[in-house]
């Protein structure tokens, strides 16, 4: 088969084409970094003439405020182009890569969320990056004339090795180098990047028209993940706890961030991450499992590699080096 990866040098993105062509697919790539724009309706149309079907894994991973306008351009008006592109090119199916975030949060504790569940939009709502992901998921499961077939593939944080662009990994770079100085209260989920981009290959193929699978490898508090983290790399973890309240946390760390550009100096709390890190985004990936076949790699391996890649590419600055 012959498929089209947009973010193809991506995380995910790269990944993918990996695991596409030792299936023995050809690949053809589509990224902003080869002069490709998914915003552009004629290179897009060029793009998606012949193939059996795309993946749409381009986009913009950002905490930042600032970027929500861009964060929406990308992810729901490119999209929209790619989509009408593949419909009028008579593309038959395309796996858009979501998030786990635009269900899969939560201030429970004990919930782990499933495609069935109602999107917490006053959680999403918070934060552009999940904002925009989730209106371009209604984009891409909303009504379409034509045959056009689209699945969502909505992965939790992404780890593993070949984060080039330091989209996901970033905060495990941070324990790594000593900045995390506290523990925030909430929990996440997170996956293999390969077990995720075999989780969109498995969807072209199986998946339910019109349906988002979650892809979660595992669940785990904070504290859980860094006590993990710590085993793995030899690095000590933070001991000292943040307190629960999420909007507590976020106006703490923002008087924080203040103080430390007054003085010159970096902050050590982001109070966008900060706050997401007082939540769980724990995921129920049973219907990946069940109706793709999908499966995931044990957690620890994961982490391992995830802590090598970046400690064999160089880019772990420890405080005092």
């Amino acid at each position: 088969m012959r498929y089209l990866v947009t973010g193809a040098t991506g995380f995910l993105g790269a990944h993918l084409v990996r695991v596409l062509e030792a299936h023995g697919h050809e690949v053809a790539r589509f990224s902003r970094s080869t002069g490709n724009d998914v915003l552009d309706a004629g290179g897009v149309a060029r793009a998606v003439r012949g193939c059996d079907g795309v993946f749409h894994c381009a986009g913009k991973v950002s905490r930042k405020p600032d970027d929500a306008e861009e964060l929406y351009r990308l992810h729901v008006e490119g999209t929209r182009t790619l989509l009408d592109g593949c419909q009028r090119a008579g593309v038959p199916r395309v796996v858009v890569a979501s998030s786990s975030g635009t269900v899969a949060v939560s201030s429970d504790p004990r919930h782990q969320g499933t495609e069935r569940d109602p999107t917490p939009i006053d959680l999403v709502a918070k934060w552009p990056y999940y904002r925009a992901k989730l209106f371009a998921e209604r984009v891409a499961l909303g009504p379409r004339a034509g045959a056009l077939e689209v699945i969502c593939v909505n992965p939790s944080l992404l780890l593993g090795p070949g984060d080039i662009n330091a989209s996901s990994t970033g905060d495990v770079r941070m324990f790594l180098e000593g900045s995390i100085v506290a523990v925030p209260a909430g929990g996440l989920s997170f996956v293999d990047v390969r077990d995720a981009a075999e989780a969109m290959r498995l969807a072209m193929g199986r998946g339910r028209p019109g349906e988002r699978y979650l892809v979660g490898g595992c669940n785990l508090t904070i504290r859980d993940l860094l006590r993990r983290l710590s085993g793995v790399s030899g690095v000590p973890g933070p001991w000292a706890a943040l307190p629960r309240s999420p909007s507590l946390v976020r106006m703490g760390a923002g008087l924080v961030e203040r103080a430390a550009s007054r003085l010159g100096v970096p902050s050590p709390f982001d109070p966008v991450a900060v706050e997401m890190a007082q939540y769980f985004w724990y995921v129920d990936a049973t219907k990946a499992r069940t109706e793709l076949g999908w499966s995931s790699r044990e957690a620890n391996v994961t982490l391992f590699d995830t802590v090598e890649d970046l400690r064999s590419r160089g880019v772990v600055w420890p405080r005092g080096n």
